[in-house]
């Protein structure tokens, strides 16, 4: 098995069978989004701040079953509402927004 660093862009499809109608459409959008396309951004580092993958390693169990079977559980599990969910992933969008302006800036100084 290839142990990923951070949630991967492959495994959002994995999570478009979990919870009510708005995350799955939400997860059945990105998914067919090519990987480096701000929504794409955003639901990954939502989804790594979700999975705690700053925090995993390859001895850990939840790196064992792999990024999209941990994603998968993990919000499955999640007790909250999917507004919970999709607020978050709107902060993460909004993060990633900001981090693209400043790179733009960044450049065109």
């Amino acid at each position: 098995m290839r142990a990923e660093i951070l949630f991967p862009h492959k495994s959002v499809s994995s999570l478009s069978s979990v919870r009510e109608s708005k995350w799955r459409e939400l997860a059945r959008r990105v998914a067919n989004l090519p990987e480096d396309h701000p929504d794409s951004l955003a639901f990954s580092l939502m989804m790594i701040r979700q999975c705690s993958c700053l925090d995993c390693n390859p001895d850990r169990y939840k790196a064992l079953m792999g990024c999209a079977a941990c994603a998968k559980r993990t919000v499955a599990g999640f007790k909250g509402q999917d507004e919970v969910l999709l607020r978050a992933f709107q902060k993460a969008r909004s993060e990633v927004d900001v981090y693209l302006e400043e790179r733009s800036l960044e450049r065109a100084a």
